[in-house]
């Protein structure tokens, strides 16, 4: 075993050392591409937040700290999003590593002042203790890589088929994508249970697996709601979105909870779900029936660490083996090799759906191909970053929060084989609430947890609906 992760460590550091390289390389290709495709450079998160140039709608003030604040400017409100410092530092990289040693050799030869983030700085270590500290004061900075509009039509880049961009031409273009399954006959539901994807995925992974086994009794007696999340499937990309908690949480609400008139409601979630389920238990705490929680990314943050960066380098460690750890770890690590497998992945989604077919005569369905690839480099890149990382300093009040003032029951399943989120991590949220019931699955990974278990995982369900009608009763 000491043997395997040496090897690992010592193959992923040459092999990221030469990502570092083509994502270095991939940057300015881009931006060249950007330009003569589309008029305009676009810019990346390559470096730290620079000074705005121009007034616009939406912008990013930045302070030291987690976070960035998000404003955007309407007609009625000033919203305040936070985006993960983890969309700027997600080094260091090898070649982050050789320009600081560039910069600090240059530094003894450099007389005066650099601004470094919020607090300046000097290179002249003669500079007096009182001069430095009268020029550390509290500063903020416009960052221009939000601060410019984008069009809502997709880029040179992104998928441009009828299913990617139907969106564009519903009618309800500002509201996500709502997969329903009710009673016949126009019967009324009892209640609701609203279906919550996760990482790149879709509706299509709760109704083409569970949607079909729940039992008649179950069909006749609940409504059935999976949406389509923000940037994924059949739900709105737009190019202008960072993808935040919030603006997800309030497409949920608009779409579903308001839509549907949801006044209680159960949750069933996977992975990155999750964390909007404990959201919308935070901010619905009277409207919760049950909480089922498939693979929560939570990880108990050490003290004196910061959370976002802490939680990155535990979902996405830098490893090659196994292949969904390496998989993680280039699409969190680099922006523009992302852009790069989703242009030759997702826009030939249809093309790689064919082959599967044809390859496997037809005998597997393809509905995780179109989660897995219909959406947005933009909207996945920024969803990662914003939401699964960025939620690290939050989801310890979250589930404090549900633990003294949601009463409803708490089911958590994980696969005895995960090899993305740790069956760990269930056990910790068990931890903060001790009345959750952890239910780990021998065998099963991080998709098979339902995908090959639907009948089973239906059935589960179910009795977890019935015993919160009786838990809700007494």
């Amino acid at each position: 075993m000491g043997f395997a992760r040496w090897l690992n460590r010592t193959v992923g550091f040459f092999v990221f050392s030469l990502l570092d390289i083509a994502d270095f390389f991939l940057c300015f290709t881009y931006k060249t591409l950007d330009y003569f495709l589309e008029s305009e450079r676009k810019p990346c998160y390559c470096s730290s937040p620079p000074k705005a140039k121009a007034k616009t709608k939406k912008m990013i003030v930045s302070e030291r700290g987690e976070y960035s604040k998000v404003v955007s400017l309407t007609r009625t409100k000033i919203h305040f999003d936070e985006i993960s410092d983890t969309l700027y530092s997600r080094g260091p990289s090898l070649l982050t590593r050789l320009s600081k040693l560039v910069r600090s050799v240059k530094c003894f030869n450099y007389k005066g002042l650099i601004m470094r983030g919020n607090v300046v700085e000097s290179c002249d270590h003669d500079v007096s203790k009182k001069k430095i500290s009268k020029s550390k004061k509290r500063l903020m900075t416009l960052n221009s890589t939000v601060v410019e509009k984008s069009s809502t039509a997709p880029r040179w880049s992104d998928c441009h088929c009828s299913f990617c961009t139907s969106w564009l031409t519903s009618s309800n273009r500002d509201s996500l994508f709502v997969k329903v399954q009710q009673p016949k006959d126009n019967k009324k539901a009892r209640e609701n249970v609203v279906f919550i994807h996760g990482f790149v995925s879709s509706s299509a992974f709760w109704t083409e697996t569970l949607f079909p086994n729940f039992s008649d009794s179950a069909k006749s007696n609940y409504r059935f709601i999976a949406v389509d999340l923000l940037g994924y499937g059949r739900s709105p990309k737009p190019n202008d979105s960072l993808y935040t908690l919030r603006e997800h949480l309030e497409m949920i609400e608009k779409s579903v909870i308001s839509q549907f008139k949801l006044k209680t409601f159960h949750i069933v979630a996977h992975s990155l779900g999750c964390i909007l389920a404990l959201a919308l238990a935070v901010k619905h705490p009277g409207a919760i029936k049950s909480l089922t929680l498939l693979a929560p990314p939570y990880y108990k943050v050490p003290k004196g660490v910061q959370p976002a960066q802490y939680v990155m380098r535990e979902v996405a460690r830098k490893e090659v083996w196994p292949p969904m750890q390496f998989g993680a770890s280039v699409l969190s690590w680099y922006e523009h090799l992302g852009r790069t497998i989703g242009l030759v992945l997702i826009k030939n989604h249809h093309l790689i759906e064919f082959v599967t077919r044809l390859l496997t005569l037809n005998r597997i369905r393809t509905y995780l191909i179109e989660g897995f690839l219909c959406h947005t480099h933009n909207g996945s890149f920024h969803t990662l970053h914003n939401i699964i990382f960025g939620s690290g300093a939050k989801l310890d009040s979250y589930l404090d929060h549900v633990r003294d003032h949601v009463d409803c029951d708490i089911a958590i399943f994980h696969g005895g084989k995960d090899e993305l989120i740790p069956v760990e991590c269930s056990y910790s949220v068990k931890s903060k609430v001790p009345r959750a019931t952890v239910h780990v699955i021998p065998d099963k990974d991080h998709i098979t947890i339902v995908v090959g278990r639907q009948k089973d995982f239906a059935r589960e369900l179910e009795l977890i609906w019935q015993r919160s009608n009786t838990h809700q009763l007494k």
